[in-house]
């Protein structure tokens, strides 16, 4: 997967990015030795800040990949946006259509190739209000089970800093401190011939989360709570909230 094999949308979105994030951040890289390997990998990173994707795709790229990101679907259909999306190799990803199947070929596709698919797993920024991780989607899950590709996961702790979703606010300031650390490949061997009924799934995707959130609370402190659930509205209009061990 050499990072260097890079077409001139490529090179051009590295020029255009790199140098506002080298700037921006003051990093603290570690464990880009578990991202350096031959084949495909599926990454999967806790997701805090609508900044996580410049500053994963920054430390990716400098662990030597190029990363491909999903992104909605809609999103590619924009004009001028959706074009250069597409030559920067990023991912479209139908959701809640029979085109989902589709969008797992796709990934599938990528991965045979040798990319490094990044995928967030929980689907969106978390809800939870410290920022820890929530329970997820599964689609991490199927793509591992599908495909067999290790599952390496990266945790984040200081994008929020650039953009802090609970108040909307850009921090234009240089040199904010980011920590982006990478671990050895989750261990999802128990379910290497398993059928991916929902059940199996929800095991994969609980046990990927549990890794994210372990690891990220070894580089910001504190006592991580659990899988933290987004709030649903009852019937009689109150909010509940649930989450897991």
């Amino acid at each position: 997967m050499a990072r260097r094999r890079l077409g001139f949308w490529q090179r051009f979105a590295v020029g255009l990015v790199k140098p506002v994030m080298t700037v921006w951040t003051r990093r603290t890289w570690r464990g880009q030795e578990h991202l350096r390997r031959d084949g495909g990998v599926i990454i999967v990173a806790n997701h805090i800040s609508h900044a996580d994707p410049l500053v994963s795709a920054h430390f990716i790229f400098d662990s030597g990949l190029w990363p491909q990101y999903l992104g909605k679907a809609s999103v590619f259909r924009v004009p001028l946006v959706g074009w250069l999306l597409h030559r920067c190799r990023q991912i479209p990803v139908e959701r809640g259509t029979v085109d989902a199947v589709r969008s797992l070929d796709s990934l599938v596709a990528a991965l045979d190739q040798g990319g490094a698919v990044v995928i967030y797993p929980e689907g969106t920024t978390t809800r939870q209000p410290e920022l820890w991780p929530m329970k997820a989607k599964t689609g991490a899950a199927r793509l591992a089970l599908a495909t067999g590709a290790p599952v390496v996961p990266v945790v984040m702790w200081g994008p929020e800093r650039l953009f802090d979703p609970r108040t909307s606010r850009v921090n234009p300031r240089p040199r904010i401190p980011v920590t982006v650390v990478a671990g050895e490949p989750i261990d999802l061997s128990r379910w290497a011939d398993a059928q991916p009924t929902r059940a199996t799934l929800e095991e994969m995707t609980e046990t990927i989360m549990l890794r994210l959130r372990d690891m990220l609370a070894e580089i910001r402190g504190g006592t991580p709570p659990p899988l933290w659930q987004r709030t649903t509205r009852s019937s009689a209009g109150r909010e509940q909230q649930g989450g897991e061990a």
